[in-house]
C-alpha cells in the first residue's frame, strides 16, 4: 500500500497573548487555535476544509508549512517528519509544497513585475538555471494559466483581481511541487471568475499529478474541487468523508447546518428546503467549552457534551466517513 503524500496527527497549535496593560507577572493567557487535528493526503487527491471564520482554517494551512509554530506530527510522504526540521532543513521541502493565497493582490509584491514574482521560487530552489532559462520557464508557465508571456514585464495594479490569482498560481507551480495549499483562493473574486480559477486548478492538478488542499467558506465550490472534505469547528475536525457521502449524508449537527444554508438552483426546491439556523456565536478560543466544542450551539446537546470529548469515530465497517459527535445521525 502507498503510503500518504502527508499524513496529519494531532496537530496543535497554541498563540501566547499578553496584553499592553499585563503586569510581568500576568500569567498569558492561550489562544487555541487548531486543536489535535488528524488526516491523510493521499497523492493527487483533493481535501476540502470548511467551516466558519475563526475555525482555524488558515492556521492550519499555515501550521502545514510551518509558517506558524505547531504541535503534533507532519509526515511527508512516509519518511521526514516536518516539524521537527531547522528552518534550512525544512528548506528543501517548500519546493515540493507550496500556497496560494486569499487576496490576489496582496499576495503580490508591487515593486516587481510579473515576470520577477513568479521567478523568485525558481532562483531560490533552482539557483544553477541561467536568466535566459529562467524567462522561458516563466513564460511557458504563464501560459499555462492563461497569462499572455508579453505581459511578463507589467506589475500587478495592471491586472484584474482574477488575473493576480493566476499570477499566484503560476508563482506556486513554476517549482513543480507535489502539493499546494489553497487558502480561500476564490473568496475575493466574481462568481464567474471563481468558477474560471477552479476549473484551472483542476485542469493544472489533473496535468502535473497535484494533491490540492483546499480552504474555501463556499460548500458548492468545495463540492465541485474536492474528493474529502474535512470540516472544522473552533479548531477541532467535526466531520471528514468522501464528499459525494458527506453532502449526501451528513451526521454531524454542524455539518448538517452549514450544508442546508447552501443554496439551490431550483427555486421550488429551494423554497421549500429546511434550513438550520444555528443560535449563538462561534465561542472564543480563549476560553473554549468544555467536553465538545460546539455543545453551547447544537440542538442535541447534554451533560454528556459538557463532560466528555468526542472523539473522531468511523462509522461502518469498511467506511472512511468519521464523526465526532456523542449523538450523530
Amino acid at each position: 500500500m502507498t503510503a500518504p503524500l502527508l499524513k496529519v496527527e494531532d496537530l496543535r497549535v497554541t498563540f501566547r497573548l499578553k496584553s499592553e496593560g499585563d503586569m510581568p507577572w500576568t500569567k498569558p493567557k492561550r489562544l487555541h487555535a487548531v486543536g489535535g487535528v488528524n488526516f491523510e493526503l493521499k497523492q493527487g487527491e483533493t481535501l476540502g476544509i470548511v467551516g466558519e471564520s475563526g475555525c482555524g482554517k488558515s492556521t492550519l494551512a499555515r501550521a502545514l508549512i510551518r509558517m506558524v509554530q505547531a504541535q503534533g506530527s507532519v509526515v511527508w510522504m512516509g519518511q521526514e517528519e516536518l516539524l521537527g526540521l531547522s528552518k534550512r532543513q525544512m528548506m528543501k521541502y517548500r519546493s515540493e509544497i507550496q500556497m496560494v493565497f486569499q487576496d490576489p493582490l496582496a499576495s503580490l509584491n508591487p515593486r516587481k513585475t510579473v515576470g520577477e514574482i513568479i521567478a523568485e521560487p525558481l532562483r531560490t530552489h533552482n539557483p544553477s538555471l541561467s536568466k535566459k532559462e529562467i524567462v522561458a520557464e516563466v513564460k511557458a508557465m504563464m501560459e499555462k494559466v492563461s497569462l499572455l508571456p508579453n505581459q511578463i514585464n507589467r506589475y500587478p495594479h495592471e491586472f484584474s483581481g482574477g488575473q493576480c490569482q493566476r499570477i499566484g498560481i503560476a508563482r506556486a507551480l513554476i517549482v513543480r511541487p507535489k502539493m499546494i495549499i489553497c487558502d480561500e483562493p476564490v473568496s475575493a473574486l466574481d462568481v464567474s471568475i471563481q468558477a474560471q480559477v477552479i476549473n484551472l486548478l483542476m485542469d493544472l492538478q489533473k496535468e502535473m499529478g497535484l494533491s490540492l488542499v483546499f480552504i474555501a467558506h463556499d460548500l458548492s465550490v468545495v463540492k465541485h474541487i474536492s474528493n474529502r472534505v474535512m470540516v472544522l469547528y473552533l479548531g477541532k475536525v467535526m466531520e471528514i468523508a468522501d464528499r459525494d457521502d458527506l453532502y449526501d449524508n451528513p451526521r454531524h449537527p454542524y455539518t448538517q447546518a452549514l450544508i442546508s444554508a447552501v443554496p439551490i438552483p431550483e427555486p421550488k426546491i429551494e423554497r421549500n428546503k429546511e434550513t438550520i439556523l444555528l443560535e449563538g456565536d462561534l465561542p472564543s478560543p480563549l476560553a473554549p467549552p468544555s467536553g465538545c466544542v460546539f455543545r453551547t450551539r447544537c440542538p442535541k446537546a447534554t451533560d454528556l457534551c459538557a463532560q466528555e470529548i468526542p472523539s473522531l469515530e468511523q462509522g461502518t465497517e469498511g467506511s472512511s466517513h468519521k464523526v465526532a459527535c456523542h449523538f450523530s445521525d
